[in-house]
């Protein structure tokens, strides 16, 4: 077995994807968050909303009551995948590891292609040492969504752990593609990182002078 490599800070992985599509596609929840509105004015706008959408106006708040919603979401057939999907993410803050797991399993269950499900799933396996699975849930979200950079970063990171450079490299290049110059950054000091421990790997071993190699 390989190896695991520990990394600073700045090349922790990408954490966990909500799903953030609303019922209604003319409302922008960034707005919602960086233009908060009188209490009555919201209360009168999320009853126009769908159980899901109301469910995830109260996450994007850290209300507790979002979990329950989901799960009323769920039962109504109403964003099933994506309720699934960001109920496992609030199980997971909650520490509970095995229910965040059936929640990102039956999103899949629900569409065998959610992007956002196979990513989270794929950050649960890292979290377990299971590179394995991690990589290949990695790689099917990035298959559904080749847009989404936060795949190809922890993709690269896990590629680290493995001392695999030219897959890390490749991932990297692809992640650097898709963010803004200083987001590539982090993804830079990975690969500087793994290229220094690497290359201390490689150091030749050193001879006591005058004596047989130890």
């Amino acid at each position: 077995m390989a190896q695991i490599l520990k990394f600073p800070a700045p090349a922790a992985k990408l954490g966990y994807k909500r799903v953030r599509r609303r019922a209604s596609p003319s409302q922008d929840p960034d707005q919602l968050q960086l233009f908060p509105q009188p209490t009555a004015q919201i209360l009168e706008f999320s009853s126009a909303l769908s159980v899901f959408g109301r469910a995830l106006l109260l996450d994007e708040r850290g209300d507790p009551r979002a979990a329950e919603l989901y799960r009323k979401a769920i039962e109504e057939g109403d964003c099933v995948a994506d309720a699934y999907c960001n109920l496992g993410i609030l199980e997971s803050q909650k520490g509970n590891i095995a229910k965040a797991f059936d929640c990102f399993t039956l999103s899949l269950k629900a569409d065998p292609r959610h992007a956002e499900a196979h990513f989270n799933l794929g950050n649960l396996y890292l979290d377990a040492h299971d590179l394995r699975l991690a990589q290949l849930h990695y790689e099917l979200a990035g298959e559904v969504d080749p847009s989404f950079a936060n795949v190809h970063y922890n993709l690269a990171l896990l590629h680290a752990i493995r001392n695999d450079l030219p897959a890390a490299t490749k991932a990297v290049t692809t992640y650097k593609q898709l963010v803004p110059e200083q987001e590539g950054r982090k993804a830079d000091e990975l690969l500087q990182g793994l290229r220094k421990k690497l290359d201390a790997r490689r150091d030749p071993p050193r001879h006591r002078s005058g004596g047989a190699p130890e």
